[in-house]
């Protein structure tokens, strides 16, 4: 048996029920991983809501990073012993984790496993965001919205590395704190932002809006825009956005609005490997700082997820196993 979070059914943070499971076995083409550090995301609380639909009862987490422990039949480049991170495998929130192989990234030595968990599927969204949904070019000012959230703080450093200029949003001062640290070069509140974009491209507006807040921000970040900016629309962590006319984008000067997501920027292997060794190796030589703020027993899932969704968290929140 192994130690798992389960849901029978969808709801509030009170349905991620501690419990002892059977192991899984790898599959063809998969590997089974002993979990060091599974991560947090937006995500799981949507599944866990029901907002984004899984099959009941499930074990609920996507991301981890560990150590192999038995490979299945197919499987070429890892064996057991292998230190590997991954950011699309349902089932991580427990102690053990069937991996697609071809998920598995290997974690270089300079880089901990915990580290790496904190890493993935929040850098790899930064990545994407930053490098291509709007490739940000040297001089162009940008809102990152949530500025001091796990994604928001690696979108921040990505957009700087590339030689923007980042209006980063947050709610409190210790959060404009860590805005700053990472490189942002002005801070604004959920209420003033659009002004203050404004304000700092003498009345141009922003070349993108990179937005996981959704409902709360959604209008103020079409107001921030330059004629023929992008709002990039990468999460509803305030909520769904309504339907949208149109003729808005064209009203407010050609806007291009698209909601990207992870899988259809990752879509072959070369695309995965090459977002995850750009990540690993910033990371490795300390170009990318990653924050881990929150470090919490697996049997405290619902407690992380509380203080995710009550926006009590700053960085990466991990959940250990052991």
């Amino acid at each position: 048996m192994m130690r798992a979070i389960r849901i029978r059914d969808v709801g509030g943070p009170d349905v991620l029920e501690p419990t002892d499971i059977d192991p899984p076995k790898p599959g063809d083409n998969d590997v089974l991983v002993e979990v060091s550090a599974a991560g947090v995301n937006y995500i799981d609380t949507y599944q866990r809501s029901g907002l984004y639909p899984v099959a009941t009862p499930f074990v609920p987490g996507i991301e981890g990073a560990g150590t192999v422990r038995a490979v299945g039949s197919g499987v070429d480049g890892l064996a057991a012993g292998d230190r590997v991170v991954w950011k699309n495998a349902l089932g991580s929130y427990a102690e053990h984790v069937v991996v697609p192989a071809h998920e598995a990234i290997p974690i270089p030595e300079n880089v901990s496993d915990e580290l790496a968990a904190a890493l993935l599927l929040q850098g790899m969204t930064a990545h994407y965001l930053a490098v291509s949904t709007y490739p940000v070019q040297p001089g162009d000012w940008v809102i990152v919205h949530a500025a001091a959230g796990g994604v928001g703080l690696l979108l921040t450093q990505i957009a700087k590395l590339r030689g923007g200029h980042v209006l980063a949003t947050v709610s409190t001062a210790e959060k404009a704190e860590l805005a700053t640290a990472a490189g942002a070069d002005a801070i604004a509140s959920y209420e003033d932002f659009a002004a203050r974009a404004t304000e700092l491209t003498g009345g141009a507006g922003v070349a993108c809006v990179y937005d996981g807040v959704g409902q709360a921000t959604f209008q103020d970040s079409l107001e921030a825009l330059r004629i023929r900016g992008t709002l990039a629309l990468f999460g509803a962590a305030s909520g769904p956005v309504p339907p949208v006319d149109p003729q808005t984008l064209n009203a407010k000067g050609s806007l291009f609005l698209t909601r990207p997501t992870l899988a259809h920027y990752t879509r072959d292997d070369d695309e995965l490997r090459w977002r995850a060794h750009d990540l690993l190796r910033w990371a490795g030589d300390g170009t990318l700082d990653v924050r881990i703020g929150g470090r919490y027993p697996l049997a405290e899932a619902r407690r992380a997820h509380e203080d995710l969704e009550g926006r009590k968290t700053t960085g990466k929140l991990l959940l250990l196993p052991a």
